[in-house]
């Protein structure tokens, strides 16, 4: 019942921890980070050398607490290597193929030093990494055991023992959104102490070992040749330096939308007080025409203009120069016209003696002033 339990925790904390999927961002993990992790602990059944004390046999633990702590380096490429503290501590709960059947007590704890190297897993998803590694270190076992059977007891009691150990390693992280550098861990361990290790104890009653003797009492060592540890931890390990936060995608580069055309103007130039076109003039009322066919165009200005002089003076001379100018607007349409270019596209204007190219004063003659602007949009 209680291993059904810590299995349904460890799922329970892969829920919560999947559910921060849209929320967070995961990162190869860069610079000096600690960590911390608590859980359980299932040691299997460890086995008893013969020993001139203790008969041979198998010590069954129930399950235990384990916790630990470390402090790393990442390389930014998915590589850590980290120095950790651990600590796990089994209840007995029975002696197998012995003659104590009775009764069984006590626990063993277990402090090591390891240093690991790990592999965080880049599997494509933005919120998840799973990691795996390697340990090998040293550990102490320290045991407090008492046995009873119809005949005999024995007590292990307070002595240590240590041996090189190893581990293997796999977990899963996540970061936690709201803490930059802050990341939630579900690990499985698998973790074993060489042995033998050797206990001492005293015997009372009929001696089981390989020197067995009537009932009296003895003083003698105990040795456990396995020691196999299987452990679930749920932790937190934090970034001093975590890596920047990728940058956001860069949206795809609108083409910018063409530039207008720049408008194109063309200038015929009329004799003075004359609206009909010479040679020279139709010439470039044609390249007007033919230009009209090649570029862009949405409308064609045709602007009439005179200069200052009339045969008329004053506010009559204005008003003559004016309708000279529409005269000169619509001669040069009608070459347009005549030169391929529809007549819908053609806007005619005449603005007599205003907008000169030619600054003058009164009533003064200026062959330049005296034109027509076809202007191509």
């Amino acid at each position: 019942m209680t291993r059904r339990i810590w299995l349904l925790a460890g799922v329970g904390a892969v829920t919560t921890m999947a559910s921060f999927a849209d929320r967070a961002a995961a990162q190869p993990v860069t610079g000096l980070y600690g960590a911390v992790a608590g859980g359980a602990n299932l040691a299997q059944d460890q086995t008893v050398r013969l020993s001139s004390q203790a008969p041979s046999g198998q010590l069954r633990y129930g399950p235990g607490l384990a916790g630990l702590g470390s402090v790393g380096w990442g390389f930014g490429n998915g590589l850590r290597a980290e120095i950790e503290g651990n600590y796990r501590r089994d209840t007995l709960q029975h002696f197998r193929g012995t003659s104590f059947p009775t009764l069984a007590g006590g626990n063993q704890e277990s402090y090591g030093g390891m240093a690991n190297v790990l592999f965080d897993m880049d599997i494509g998803q933005n919120w998840l990494y799973p990691y795996f590694g390697l340990g090998v270190g040293y550990a102490w076992s320290h045991s407090e055991m008492h046995y009873a059977g119809a005949e005999s007891a024995e007590r292990i009691g307070g002595t240590s023992d240590g041996n090189f150990a190893y581990q293997g390693i796999f977990g899963l992280s996540v970061p936690v959104p709201w803490v930059v550098g802050l990341s939630t861990t579900l690990e499985y361990r698998f973790y074993s102490i060489l042995g033998p290790q050797r206990f001492t104890g005293d015997e009372i009653g009929n001696q089981g070992g390989f020197g067995a003797k009537a009932y009296g009492r003895d003083r003698g060592n105990q040795d456990i040749t396995t020691n196999y540890n299987h452990t679930f931890l749920l932790g937190v390990r934090y970034e001093l330096n975590p890596a920047p936060p990728p940058p956001p995608p860069v949206a795809p580069a609108v083409p910018a939308a063409p530039a207008p055309a720049e408008a194109r103007t063309y200038l015929v130039f009329f004799d003075w007080d004359r609206s009909d076109l010479t040679g020279r003039a139709r010439e470039i009322v044609a390249q007007a025409a033919q230009a009209s066919t090649h570029v862009q165009t949405t409308r064609i200005e045709v602007d009439g203009y005179t200069d200052t002089s009339s045969i008329h003076g004053g506010v009559r001379g204005a008003s003559y120069n004016q309708a000279l100018s529409v005269r000169r607007a619509k001669s040069v349409q009608t070459e347009l016209v005549r030169d391929g270019v529809p007549a819908s596209a053609i806007d005619t204007h005449g603005y007599g003696e205003t907008r000169p190219l030619v600054a003058t004063g009164p009533n003064t003659r200026e062959p330049q002033n005296r034109r027509v602007e076809i202007i191509l949009r």
